[in-house]
């Protein structure tokens, strides 16, 4: 059995396929793919919730980036405890610990991180760009979004091809965190590289309420 075959079970969703390779070959539980990301992030990233309880289940250890990941607080203080600089470290595929734990909605983890020195402007090595503010957005996590803003976090990085967190937040039809980056200083009129504004982002995925509400806010007013 391959390491490639149990990885590509995770990604799809089979776990009764997992359950099976797990009895031949317990160990494999605290396997790591090519790029260092191990079986229980790769669940996680996947959205495979079974799976992930599952490995956890079988045992598999966890490393910070795999506990900030799955919002196991209490092992994320035991290894900061025990290494205080880890709270501003990086998972092996680029990611500051800290926006793992945005994305993937655990304030109290962000918050535990951040008290232990995470840098909340701290973007991937990756070539993504994502930071912590950024990766809240893309998961939908409202109140993070509102506890970076309130510590200082800009509306207005830019990332990736152009995007900026509002042009994201519209793209994925966010109008309670879209709002919420406005009155943070987003600029509403900011595009994307290719020269699209976050109206344009929320009409093409039909976010319709979305993008008549950022048509609305960018319209010139009426002089008359």
């Amino acid at each position: 059995m391959s390491i490639t075959e149990f990885f590509d079970a995770i990604r799809a969703g089979d776990s009764a396929k997992v359950r099976a390779l797990l009895d031949a070959d317990p160990e494999i539980v605290s396997a790591k793919d090519a790029a260092g990301v191990s079986a229980v992030l790769t669940s996680i990233y996947t959205g495979r919730k079974e799976i992930r309880d599952l490995l956890l289940q079988r045992g598999a250890v966890l490393e910070l980036h795999d506990a900030a990941a799955a919002g196991k607080l209490q092992k994320v203080k035991e290894f900061v405890e025990r290494n205080p600089a880890l709270a501003k470290s990086y998972s092996p595929d680029g990611f500051p610990i800290v926006a793992l734990a945005g994305f993937f909605g655990h304030l109290d983890v962000a918050r535990y991180l951040a008290e232990k020195g995470a840098d909340l402007n701290a973007a991937a090595t990756n070539g993504s760009g994502y930071n912590p503010l950024t990766a809240s957005v893309a998961g939908g996590h409202q109140e993070i979004v509102a506890w970076l803003l309130e510590n200082g976090v800009s509306p207005n990085y830019r990332y990736g091809p152009g995007y900026t967190p509002l042009l994201t937040a519209a793209a994925n039809g966010r109008l309670e965190i879209v709002k919420l980056l406005l009155a943070r200083g987003a600029d509403p009129t900011a595009k994307t590289d290719d020269g699209h504004s976050a109206a344009d982002l929320a009409e093409q995925r039909k976010h319709c309420d979305l993008a008549l509400y950022l048509n609305d806010l960018t319209a010139p007013s009426d002089k008359h």
